[in-house]
């Protein structure tokens, strides 16, 4: 069966003291509760060993945000798939819409991306969605599956069980429209039936597919109650416990 994972990307915020008083925060908040999803963090690369050696790591995983698309060299200030393992880290956020817009990740890169975090024992949450233009015109579907095709349909079916796929429709984020639980319940449907066209219903099946569309305390029930929405990822909330925690309590 497929897991049920929230997942919080904190991007480019906290210093290194926040952080780790965060982590902690959330780590002392989850004692003593039996939970019924997967928590992960997606913390700065420069917190990834601190707090993993400073939290319950069976409880909480943590996350690279992104990583090096070279394994290792002459590329300054660039951060490898190697290194973030060594830290204690178990996961990392690729193909994020804020990669692809800002730093113009293409699906060639994030395909080596992904292969290097594999080899590292790494778990990729690989982020797929639509702009506003494209849902406006109606080709939410088509963009989604050449973005998962195009840098994850070369992977074997042993490699691919590995991933996480992260559905992020950029159109419902800081935009002012909100996308319907329904709405996530339709193309997290047809994501799952692309991926049964490639490597068959029961890898598709149990695939993990989170919904990265401003999840929240008020909408996560709703969300996570629908047949094929495992879960989220979430950034701005992700930065408060109390924020943080009745979306993992939505479970």
């Amino acid at each position: 069966m497929r897991k049920n994972m929230i997942a919080g990307n904190w991007k480019m915020n906290t210093t290194l003291s926040e952080g780790l008083a965060l982590a902690k925060g959330l780590n002392e908040a989850l004692k003593g509760k039996t939970l019924q999803c997967e928590v992960v963090i997606g913390t700065p690369f420069i917190h990834l060993a601190s707090i993993a050696a400073a939290i319950d790591t069976d409880k909480i995983g943590v996350a690279a945000q992104n990583c090096a698309d070279k394994e290792k060299g002459a590329y300054t200030g660039e951060v490898s798939a190697a290194m973030i393992a060594s830290t204690g880290a178990k996961y990392v956020i690729l193909g994020h819409s804020e990669r692809r817009q800002y730093y113009h990740e293409t699906a060639g890169t994030l395909k080596t991306k992904v292969n290097l975090a594999l080899a590292k024992g790494l778990t990729p949450i690989f982020c797929i969605g639509e702009v506003l233009e494209e849902r406006e015109e109606g080709r939410h579907f088509e963009v989604v599956d050449e973005q998962i095709k195009a840098s994850l349909f070369d992977l074997s079916a042993d490699d691919f069980s590995q991933v996480v796929i992260a559905y992020e429709p950029v159109w419902a984020i800081g935009t002012g429209k909100t996308a319907t639980a329904d709405q996530a319940q339709e193309i997290h449907a047809h994501i799952r039936q692309t991926l049964a066209a490639r490597y068959g219903a029961a890898i598709a099946g149990d695939t993990t597919i989170l919904y990265g569309g401003s999840m929240n305390a008020e909408n996560a029930k709703d969300l996570v109650a629908k047949a094929d929405v495992d879960g989220g990822l979430i950034g701005g909330a992700s930065l408060s416990v109390e924020k943080f925690l009745p979306i993992i309590e939505a479970f």
